[in-house]
């Protein structure tokens, strides 16, 4: 009943946890170099994206892109960056839009970000850095590409995933919140740049050359939350996430990553706004991360660059007292958040880098790209330079970019010997949720051994995408914690969902400490008992790339899910749940007056506007590949779909119609699927699972006559099961906790959600 779910894994972990609920992409994956070629009809085409480049940033239309030998015709190209871009330079760095002309994708991704290792010896820096920050709070995954252009090699580049509309969609679970990038769009000054800093007197306007709202909306927004963190800093935690900031003020303090918030500028950060009205930072641009960029500036004075020792001996407190940096003083000042900020540096600084994990992994990463750095004649430093990233300090101009290891073993001697790392805090131990079984609706006890504590919080929510709820936890015997004293401490709440995700934090006057340590990105889960519905509606039919097929009341071309009544009445769906989200099953309830008809079916628009009418939902389908789940009105399952990529303008079909497994179809849109006229069109290694929740076996079908194994694995990339297919297998789950698993074939992931 009790487990630990983590949303930041090792390298596995990561990869698998990204590839099957983000976007089923093999393109961000660590251990494989992309190949990217580009063909360019125009003869001057590098004039013309410089040209551009120093115009309005406009794209240049290549003939055709082609990615790992996938073509897509008439895309955008054009150069990218700032101080990395140089009109003089042969390898700048690109930004490809794959649908700035024509709308398409490759594996669920349109925008590609490549970075020319501007300020990296190593060319791992942005990589490995994006690799740790995965663990601590939501960013952007990252891998290695070799780009052509033309035909001819320009070399070995990191690729990194766009902060877009879909990103902050996918990773914080709603569409259409304010984005904000934190960059000055004119050149910064000490006392003018995106530092979240009120601008006394100034409208919207005052913010226009200091950040961009890359969504619809937000100007308003972005003003009113420079009023809050600047002027009113105990309301910071009802305007941001604070924990995921803390987590980025700890990350670039340990890292000296300060082409940063925390740096001179105060950039290379988006905010967005999520459905709990709070703005979440996101972290981007890392090639200059482990001392790439040594300015830390100060207030309204001269930004001078910090020596080595400098930075191996940077305080954990710079610009605490600064109003310059409103942020970071707001942390600060409050006593709470000082000392989650001390335990998240400590939580990095001993799993990444005193435990030397972060060398293991920039070595695997200089093994992954030797050979295409080796053959890159216009790398921005020698391969000589490259070999010897992590030891060897670069002269770069006007300051020296340090060997990473070189820095980082230094400033984790220098952290641990400071006071504040060397504070005692508490000890957490022995964490137990129940009693069991754990009933919907039914009052939950959490209890935690605790000791060398003033004060002990449970932390909890029953909606992965809602904020963490906050109590204190009590050793007075009266909250299912034993006996009073007895450093046993224990808090209730009611389970009012099918999940919760749970954490205990304790903290004295001088050190906090939290259980799971990576919290709040990691959190304990708790899942309820539930039942399977016996309801003999079924999800028969949904199309999740409807690009011309056939369009809604508004004349929309949106996604769409057909539901079928086999039986001879009617059934009325209000108060029925309909989710892509296996952590939020009441995602989507359908209104009173939607109604099914005998025999018929129902139509339901998956377009995030439930303005439209009663059947269009609060989400969208992925046509990367997700799980769509159908609840009756008591939480109990009542059918469920899973994917993966999906072709434009087909739908996937339960063949025979109501009963039969899904395929690629021919829509039959709102009517009988027959199975004449069905074309499967999947991939050979397509698989399909059913029943899905499951309990005691899920059944597995291959669309194909070859030989495939299958591994089982749990939220922690852990492999539980293997089993071997050809055709049609039943795999058992006798002996497995109910919660989210994967399961996983050569190229295939696919989400399977266990029942009791």
């Amino acid at each position: 009943m009790h487990s630990l779910l983590k949303k930041g894994l090792g390298v596995l972990g990561i990869l698998l946890l990204s590839s099957a609920v983000k976007a089923q992409s093999t393109f961000y994956d660590l251990a494989t170099i992309q190949k990217i070629e580009i063909q360019f009809s125009q003869s001057d085409w590098d004039y013309q994206m410089d040209t551009a480049k120093a115009g309005a940033e406009g794209y240049i239309m290549a003939d055709w892109v082609k990615l790992n030998g996938e073509q897509f015709d008439s895309v955008g190209v054009k150069y990218k960056g700032n101080s990395s871009y140089n009109a003089s330079n042969t390898k700048n760095p690109l930004h490809i839009a794959l649908d700035e002309y024509v709308s398409q994708q490759y594996q669920g991704i349109s925008d590609i970000k490549l970075g020319n290792g501007y300020s990296d010896p190593s060319f791992i820096r942005e990589v490995l850095s994006y690799e740790i920050l995965s663990n601590y709070m939501e960013c952007p995954r990252a891998n290695f590409a070799q780009v052509y252009i033309n035909g001819e090699y320009y070399g070995v580049y990191s690729n990194a995933e766009s902060i877009s509309k879909q990103f902050c969609s996918e990773r914080f679970g709603v569409a259409g919140g304010t984005l904000v990038k934190c960059n000055p769009v004119l050149n910064p000054s000490p006392s003018n740049k995106s530092n979240l800093k009120y601008i006394s007197g100034a409208d919207s306007t005052g913010y226009y050359n200091y950040y961009e709202i890359k969504s619809n909306y937000g100007w308003a927004a972005l003003k009113d939350l420079c009023d809050s963190v600047t002027n009113t800093p105990s309301s910071l935690d009802n305007v941001v996430d604070v924990d995921r900031f803390i987590w980025m003020l700890a990350f670039n303090n340990v890292l000296v990553n300060l082409d940063s918030y925390s740096g001179a500028f105060c950039q290379n950060y988006y905010l967005y706004r999520d459905n709990t009205n709070r703005f979440n930072p996101i972290v981007w641009d890392l090639n200059m991360a482990f001392g790439g960029f040594p300015n830390l500036g100060s207030g309204n004075s001269s930004m001078g660059s910090l020596t080595l020792a400098n930075m191996q001996q940077m305080p954990l407190n710079i610009h605490s007292t600064d109003a310059y940096w409103p942020i970071i003083k707001d942390v600060q000042a409050n006593p709470m958040f000082k000392r989650m900020y001390l335990a998240h540096v400590k939580t990095i600084v001993n799993e990444m880098f005193a435990s030397g994990e972060y060398l293991s992994l920039a070595s695997s990463l200089q093994a992954v790209v030797d050979t295409a750095v080796q053959s890159d004649v216009n790398a921005p430093y020698t391969y000589t330079q490259f070999q010897g990233g992590l030891t060897t300090s670069v002269n770069a101009g006007p300051f020296t970019i340090p060997g990473i290891s070189t820095l980082m073993d230094a400033r984790v001697t220098y952290l641990q010997s400071t006071t504040d790392w060397n504070y005692t805090a508490p000890v957490i131990s022995n964490i137990v949720a129940g009693p069991e079984p754990v009933v919907l609706n039914q009052t939950i006890a959490i209890t935690a051994n605790v000791s060398g504590s003033t004060a002990v919080y449970l932390g909890y929510r029953f909606n992965v995408n809602d904020r963490f709820i906050r109590i204190p936890m009590y050793d007075d015997g009266a909250h299912d914690d034993g006996a009073a004293g007895d450093l046993v401490f224990g808090a209730n709440a009611v389970m009012n969902s099918l999940f919760c995700q749970y954490y205990v934090y304790a903290e004295n006057a001088e050190a906090g400490m939290f259980s799971p340590q990576r919290a709040e990105f990691e959190y304990y889960s708790l899942n309820a008992q539930t039942e399977e519905s016996e309801s003999p509606l079924v999800i028969n039919e949904f199309m999740a790339s409807n690009t011309s097929t056939i369009t809604d009341e508004a004349g929309e071309f949106e996604d769409w899910i057909e539901l079928h009544n086999s039986t001879s009445t009617a059934i009325d769906l209000t108060g029925m749940f309909l989710t892509d989200n296996p952590l939020n099953l009441s995602k989507w309830d359908f209104p009173a007056g939607s109604i099914i008809p005998a025999g018929g079916y129902y139509i339901l628009w998956a377009d995030e506007d439930s303005s439209q009418g009663i059947n269009h939902t609060n989400f969208k389908l992925s046509a990367a590949g997700e799980t769509l789940y159908l609840l009756d009105a008591n939480m109990a399952f009542v059918d469920s779909v899973s994917w993966g990529l999906q072709s434009s303008d087909r739908s996937m079909a339960r063949i025979p119609n109501g009963t039969g497994p899904f395929v690629s179809s021919e829509p039959s849109y709102n009517a009988f699927n027959p199975e004449i006229n069905s074309v499967v069109d999947v991939s050979s290694s397509e698989l399909l699972i059913y029943p899905n929740p499951a309990r005691d076996y899920v059944s597995i079908r291959q669309l194909n006559t070859h030989d495939t194994m299958v591994l089982l694995l749990d939220a922690t990339g852990k492999c539980v099961r293997t089993q071997a297919i050809n055709g049609q297998t039943d795999l058992s789950l006798s002996g497995l906790e109910p919660g989210l698993y994967f399961l996983r074939s050569e190229s295939f992931v696919k989400k399977l959600l266990i029942v009791h």
